[in-house]
């Protein structure tokens, strides 16, 4: 069986200010606080909350 690929994103930015929506997608992804790195597998539910929050995340 292959290996699951995996992305590794950071928050880099704070959600002070920013939608709520947009909050509860970080917070959905499993960060908490800035700088905070989570790895998580790669599917396209996951890409798109990505990119969804793109301006506070960077994907490692």
């Amino acid at each position: 069986m292959a290996e699951k690929k995996t992305l590794t994103v950071k928050l880099v930015r704070s959600v002070a200010g920013t939608r709520e929506s947009h909050r509860a997608t970080v917070r959905g992804l499993g960060l908490r606080k800035l700088n905070s790195t989570r790895t998580l597998e790669d599917t396209p539910a996951v890409r798109g909350m990505i990119t969804k929050v793109a301006y506070l995340v960077q994907v490692i």
